[in-house]
């Protein structure tokens, strides 16, 4: 970040709760000759962990932006944070992976080219060939397809890995991403993961989620956003919604039904990953909505 960036900035941060850490915060800012216009915090008690996310103006004649971080630097030495500063108006490099399922990947499209997600999209990559996801316009967005298989999928993901540095992403979305990543893969990615999947996990395993469902008589069906771990659709969990159904709805009405779900679902989760509203906080997330 440097000091021809724009006004606005994003500090969030967490550490280890204390006395005295929100007037240090804004003592910093007033200082520096900074205005506040948006601040959010959460004292977690169990973990006695603190959480904040302030937004704030530099002022005329206020510190350059370099002098602000190295300020956050000496302030998170003193108090054990770990911390992030960003230019509010910075757009995050994020790529997009698909199988088959296209529904999601098609409304992240849709809003990006509205302007709702304020991102920039460093490419679409599949375990399938374009076709297959030919009812979604990628425009003119890279395309990648690896195919992956039991013999071929340390490769694959090598060369996925290569593709993200390659582009400096930043955040990876599996939307409807058919194929489960290694411990290492998701090792690497810890924090910048977001997967999305049917909230019936994992009492509906396996294909057919949505028939299995019908066939119990479930009452409501739902989504859930996480960041991807090791631990399999277990990871800190960011978004999630449901929605009621009825003896009358099919399976189709399911399906249906679902992927309305899990679109919003993952759209508002990678919304609050874009805005730095996302802070883990070990097996779970502190989210600040707007």
């Amino acid at each position: 970040m440097s000091d021809s960036s724009s006004s606005s900035l994003i500090l969030a941060l967490s550490c280890p709760d204390r006395p005295g850490i929100v007037a240090a915060v804004s003592t910093l800012l007033a200082e520096a000759g900074c205005n506040i216009r948006d601040a959010q915090q959460f004292d977690d008690i169990e973990t006695g962990r603190f959480f904040m996310r302030v937004v704030f103006d530099r002022l005329e004649g206020a510190r350059g932006v370099a002098e602000i971080r190295a300020l956050v630097d000496e302030l998170a030495a003193r108090f054990g944070m770990t911390v992030s500063l960003r230019d509010a108006a910075a757009r995050k490099r994020v790529m997009l992976l698909v199988s088959k399922f296209d529904h999601c990947l098609a409304d992240l499209i849709y809003r990006w080219r509205i302007g709702e997600l304020p991102m920039d999209i460093t490419g679409i990559v599949s375990n399938h060939a374009r076709e297959h996801i030919a009812s979604t316009d990628l425009g003119d967005l890279p395309f990648h397809h690896m195919p992956i298989n039991r013999q071929t999928k340390m490769e694959q993901e090598a060369e996925l890995w290569r593709l993200i540095q390659e582009t400096q992403t930043e955040l990876v979305v599996l939307a409807r991403y058919m194929q489960i990543l290694s411990d290492g893969l998701s090792a690497k990615l810890t924090g910048r993961c977001i997967n999305i999947h049917h909230s019936f996990l994992p009492g509906f395993k396996g294909a057919k989620p949505y028939h299995q469902a019908h066939e119990r008589g479930v009452k409501l069906i739902g989504a859930t956003a996480h960041y991807v771990t090791s631990d399999l659709d277990e990871g800190p969990i960011i978004e999630q919604d449901v929605e009621r159904i009825s003896h009358r709805d099919t399976p189709d009405d399911l399906v249906r039904k679902g992927r309305d779900i899990e679109r919003r679902v993952l759209a508002r989760a990678v919304r609050c990953h874009l805005e730095d509203r996302v802070l883990l906080n070990g097996k779970k997330t502190v989210v600040f909505t707007d």
